[in-house]
């Protein structure tokens, strides 16, 4: 009678479920499952700190559209992926952390390591569950799967006891579900897209909001033929950048805040008004606004302002109803007409308040003609994460992106630690194009050690750290008399001498021209490589014409 272990069949449950790569810390009891993952044909990435695995594993999930996955050890080990589920939660991302916990036998005893695991995770997931046999195991990952990938995604919790993944079956008796099918795509009633329409059709300056929900729901070629036939302006969110590419004449990115100010019919496609545009509340928004919503989530409908509008489905599908119906009912919004004019024009009065930062040759930089210099150099398909206050945000509107899913950041959430495991995952997903990570030096210290992994794994990630010398700013130097200022960290920290200690590229540039040819060298040689970069201690982005932006 042949017989298969419980962490083998973990290993094959993943297999056939159509996972190709899973993120994590070993340890006490998931060694053996991460030498069958490795084993199965599974790419493993050993990650230094379980945050990491988890950050990476969500980005997976993004990248793919599919369910990403963390193996991590018992206690401390899930603990420190909680804040990777609740990133996950935030945002919508399919996750799946399976932990190892201690012997079921020694529950409640003190067991090593032992912890309440499901009821941490349960705050932050669709679903949990224990694994309390060893048959239960293809089960459950199934179960997992679907309820991560179905529906609004998100992160999702199993925990499989030390003495499951040790214990032995026969392997005959053992029943695999078949893989999870991609999820029913719904459209919207009808009804309620031909009022959408209307609305749209006769409003005098009406406005389509892109966030990261239209990557997730692969809409953007219905969304590009939408933006085609109507030639509505266009305002992605910060993951919804590339969606409809930065350089289409119908993205307003530029004229951001007169946009959403001035608009009087809002379109939402992948997006929530959640803090990130403001609640759709005035001064932001004009009082009168017509919102029409798309969200998969019915019950996401009407959050914080009630739609004129409100329509449930699947946004790839109900973008397909909308183009079907112009095709029938043909509109198309004047170039000419005075909502494009006035959009053009304080689009172009913002890129002049920003055109002396960009041309600027200051020494030790700001942050725009550093970003200006990158800009010109990436490859039109570069995979950009992003993260760190200052870096991340004014990078947004430096830098351009062209495809979607090319952009990540800290997102809605706002969370920092991330840059690393994002990149991680990105490199792993795309080998064949590159990524390159820009963070602040706050930001890459919450997890710098993780370009140690990339070295091993020969990921050809370009690290960019901006350093400012602290979060927000810092100081040229340290009072002597005086305890360091809060926000303050160690000028003159060399963040490169990390990369060089690994054994990977290492650049350090003080001028434009220096960063320049550090990123040309960086991008021929195809390797792991960290390009450090001083940053005046009191740069801050260009003016904000108005208080709420700060």
């Amino acid at each position: 009678m042949a017989e298969i272990k419980g962490a083998q069949l973990i290993a094959e449950s993943l297999k056939r479920q159509g996972i190709q790569e899973v993120f994590g810390v070993m340890g006490y009891p998931v060694v053996e499952v991460a030498y069958h993952i490795q084993e199965i044909g599974i790419r493993y990435i050993g990650t230094r700190h379980e945050q990491a695995a988890g950050f990476a594993a969500q980005a997976v999930s993004y990248l793919r559209r599919r369910v990403g996955v963390a193996l991590t050890i018992t206690g401390p080990g899930m603990t420190n992926a909680l804040t990777a589920l609740g990133n996950a939660w935030v945002n919508g991302w399919a996750m799946l952390l399976i932990s190892g916990s201690s012997d079921l036998s020694s529950h409640h005893r003190g067991a090593f390591q032992e912890a309440p695991q499901l009821a941490y995770a349960r705050p932050f997931c669709k679903w949990v569950g224990r694994a309390s046999r060893v048959e239960d195991i293809p089960r459950l990952v199934d179960q997992a799967i679907r309820k991560a990938w179905y529906g609004r995604p998100g992160p999702v919790y199993l925990d499989v006891p030390a003495d499951v993944i040790n214990a032995m079956t026969d392997e005959k008796s053992i029943e695999y579900p078949p893989p999870v099918p991609p999820p029913p795509r719904m459209g919207a009633d009808p009804e309620g897209v031909l009022a959408a329409l209307e609305i749209l059709r006769d409003a005098a300056r009406p406005l389509l909001l892109i966030g990261k929900g239209a990557v997730l729901a692969d809409a953007a070629p219905e969304l590009g033929r939408f933006v085609q036939k109507t030639g509505i302006p266009v305002l992605p969110s910060p993951m919804g950048k590339g969606v409809i590419p930065d350089d289409d004449p119908n993205v307003v990115s530029a004229a951001r805040s007169y946009a959403l100010k001035n608009a009087d019919a809002i379109l939402l496609a992948g997006a929530r008004l959640n803090w990130i545009f403001h609640f759709g509340q005035p001064p932001r928004f004009d009082p009168g606004v017509k919102v029409i919503q798309i969200d998969i989530e019915p019950e996401e409908l009407g959050a914080n302002v009630l739609p004129a509008v409100g329509l449930a489905g699947d946004l790839k599908t109900v973008m397909g109803q909308m183009v079907a119906r112009l095709e029938q009912d043909p509109w198309h919004y004047d170039p000419a007409g005075p909502w494009k004019k006035a959009l053009a024009q304080e689009a172009a009065k913002k890129s002049s308040e920003i055109e002396p930062h960009l041309d600027s040759d200051d020494v030790p930089m700001g942050y725009y003609r550093p970003l200006k210099e990158i800009g010109k150099l990436l490859p039109r398909d570069a995979l950009l994460v992003a993260e760190g206050a200052n870096t991340m945000d004014i990078s947004r509107s430096v830098l351009k992106n062209y495809f979607p899913g090319h952009r990540m950041d800290a997102g809605s959430w706002g969370t920092m630690g991330v840059g690393t495991g994002f990149a991680l995952a990105a490199a792993v997903v795309h080998p064949e194009k590159r990524v390159v990570a820009l963070m602040g030096d706050g930001a890459f210290g919450f997890s710098g050690l993780e370009v140690e992994v990339a070295v091993r794994y020969k990921l050809p990630i370009i690290w960019i750290v901006f350093n400012n010398n602290g979060i927000g700013g810092g100081v040229a130097r340290l009072p002597d008399d005086a305890p360091p200022p809060v926000n303050a960290y160690l000028p003159g920290a060399r963040y490169d001498k990390v990369m060089e200690a690994f054994g990977g590229r290492a650049y350090h540039c003080e001028s434009p021209g220096d960063l320049a040819k550090a990123l040309k060298a960086a991008l021929s040689a195809n390797e792991t490589a960290l390009i450090h970069v001083p940053i005046e201690p009191t740069a801050q982005p260009a003016y904000q014409r108005y208080a709420w932006l700060g």
